[in-house]
């Protein structure tokens, strides 16, 4: 296990909290989750605490990249995990068995409405989020670092 992995603090929601806990135990092949072989977990730092932050995730790959979605479920907020990774966009991903550093891009215009498109695709009860909210759903790609 990474060290940033062993210093991070997961979702004061126990539901999330366990979903993490379930894929460290089982490199992500066990998550309670409809879309389990598609979780990551996302690793941010807290923009006032600086306290590293574990957050399953879905995702959507893209040649080496990674798409995610800030959803929050279609809340009129963004979630907290989004605001932290737009004051440091550096992050890190564990993708089953493999933990590497990333570089979160927001997607905006044609990139966002072609890799929207294809989540929906895939995962299609984002599209029902959409319909809950007047905010742009972020979606971000998570450009993995040498």
């Amino acid at each position: 296990m990474h060290d940033i992995e062993q210093s991070a603090v997961d979702s004061p929601y126990p539901p999330i909290a366990e979903q993490a806990r379930q894929y460290l135990d089982s490199d992500g092949q066990t998550v309670d989750h409809p879309y389990a072989d598609r979780v990551i977990l996302l690793y941010v730092r807290g923009r006032s605490s600086g306290v590293i932050r574990r957050v399953p995730l879905v995702s959507l790959a893209d040649g080496n990249d990674l798409i995610i979605v800030a959803s929050k479920g279609g809340a009129p907020e963004h979630p907290a995990w989004y605001l932290n990774l737009e004051a440091d966009p550096n992050v890190w991903v564990r993708n089953k068995d493999d933990f590497f550093e990333a570089a979160a891009t927001t997607l905006e215009g044609e990139d966002r409405a072609l890799a929207w498109e294809r989540i929906i695709d895939v995962m299609p009860f984002f599209a029902g989020y959409e319909t809950k909210t007047d905010r742009v759903i972020p979606v971000i790609r998570l450009n993995r670092l040498p």
